[in-house]
């Protein structure tokens, strides 16, 4: 009955609700995963099964995701009717940490130095230009085709939970795509590509941003949302820009205004430049 449930879950979530095949492969290795963990069959589960499940990861950001996935299985179950289980435990708290991002000069500055002798280096320069630039997720990048650029938009096709959206590239990350496009020479319609001129993979990806920049590709979209963040960009604006289907997500970047705000009342507004005793207003 178990294995009946799972693969009714996976149609589930893949016909109703929609997600992404990245989402859906997520949500049901988390419950293959919870069912190989217990020889109880998933119905006869309950509160203590799943905390002595999670009681495995540390990672909170682990443990919540598997939480999540847990959860919606049940409810699942619940609407239904296949089974009475009630199951919904809260998710643990995980800190609001600051992402990890690189400041443009440092980019810019490891992107000058990719020393070009062919195509495949001026692909390297526009792939790191091209995430820095749009901002776009590691799996949008592999689905994005040269058709998918008009002019200085993106249309972003693959995005998380097959939501659409567009976004404007940067002149320089366009100057750089479109060397690299001329020498590249073929008819292949993904942008980027690998020596035998088939698509580039995620894992491809990762290996080349790390190769040049020590950190994996998704630091370049927390740097592009920080870019934006740090210049003045509305919280909302950047949401669009992002893909997030929440504001809950992108106001993590709030974290990074604040000093920013701060440094900036500072140095710009005539009070703080005034040399003033504090004393003879108290």
């Amino acid at each position: 009955m178990s294995r009946e449930l799972i693969e009714a879950f996976n149609e589930y979530i893949s016909v109703n609700k929609g997600l992404s095949s990245n989402s859906i492969n997520a949500y049901i290795n988390d419950i293959e995963q919870f069912f190989n963990s217990l020889k109880k069959p998933l119905l006869k589960r309950d509160s203590s099964d799943v905390i002595f499940f999670l009681s495995k990861f540390e990672n909170k950001r682990t443990l919540n995701r598997k939480l999540s996935s847990i959860n919606a299985f049940y409810n699942f179950a619940k609407e239904l009717e296949f089974g009475v289980v009630d199951i919904n435990l809260v998710s643990a708290k995980v800190p609001a940490t600051l992402p990890m991002y690189l400041g443009h000069e440092n980019i810019m500055e490891v992107v000058g130095n990719i020393n070009i002798k062919n195509w495949l280096d001026l692909r390297d320069r526009a792939l790191i230009l091209f995430l820095y630039a749009t901002g776009v997720r590691v799996s949008e990048a592999v689905g994005s085709n040269i058709d998918d650029i008009d002019g200085i938009w993106l249309r972003v096709r693959y995005a998380k939970g097959e939501k659409e959206r567009v976004v404007p590239i940067a002149k320089t990350a366009l100057l750089a795509l479109q060397l690299y496009l001329n020498e590249r020479g073929d008819s292949n319609p993904n942008i980027f590509v690998n020596y035998k001129k088939e698509p580039l993979s995620r894992i491809s990806m990762f290996k080349i941003v790390k190769k040049y920049l020590g950190v994996s590709p998704h630091v370049l979209r927390h740097s592009y949302a920080t870019g934006l963040i740090l210049g003045g960009a509305d919280l909302r604006v950047v949401q669009e820009l992002l893909g997030h289907s929440s504001l809950l997500t992108t106001q993590i970047y709030t974290h990074i205004q604040k000093p920013h705000l701060k440094d900036t009342i500072k140095r710009y507004h005539p009070l703080s430049k005034e040399n003033l005793w504090v004393e003879q207003f108290v």
